[in-house]
């Protein structure tokens, strides 16, 4: 049996990868999101997470835990090994990426797709004020970033601007989509 292909859905903080995700799972009854594990502190909230001190993390990684794990921003994060189960199940697996995995990920599940999300500059700020957990230090950081390139060498990529209305973004994701899931 053919495992179902692992979305990766990528871009800067700020760009909605959590409200598309959200959306693209509402809308298509096939695709599953798979809940990534971060050692983000209490307090700090954001995606739907499971959240683990890093001890914790460190010590499950060595338990091999995590299909797939990395550092960014001063955190751990994890992709639990209950993808693969989610893989049987489902006809794609959403997954919250690091654009600096995007490699090692194709590598570890083979079938990748990775959603790139962008966004203006002026929409990420606003954005990222907005939400309210990073310092004004810290965004700026963080839109410094925002124009970072993908890394040469993946299969296949969608890039989708996120500036506007959300169910035109999630809609273009699909019909792009749609040869995977016919």
């Amino acid at each position: 049996m053919t495992l179902a292909p692992v979305i990766a859905v990528v871009g800067p903080s700020g760009v909605g990868k959590d409200s598309v995700m959200q959306a693209l799972v509402a809308q298509a009854s096939g695709i599953q999101r798979l809940r990534r594990v971060i050692t983000r502190p209490e307090g700090e909230e954001g995606e739907d997470f499971d959240r683990v001190s890093v001890a914790t993390f460190q010590q499950m990684e060595r338990a091999g835990a995590f299909a797939l794990s990395w550092p960014a921003h001063g955190l751990f994060y994890g992709v639990p090994t209950e993808i693969t189960r989610q893989r049987n199940e489902a006809d794609a697996v959403l997954v919250n990426l690091s654009r600096k995995v995007l490699v090692q990920a194709q590598e570890v599940f083979g079938d990748l797709i990775a959603i790139s999300l962008t966004a203006e500059a002026d929409v990420l700020a606003q954005r990222l004020s907005a939400r309210g957990r990073e310092s004004a230090t810290e965004q700026a950081r963080r839109l410094g970033r925002a124009k970072a390139p993908l890394p040469d060498g993946l299969n296949r990529v969608i890039e989708v601007d996120n500036s506007g209305a959300l169910e035109d973004t999630v809609a273009e994701i699909l019909a792009q989509l749609q040869p995977e899931s016919a």
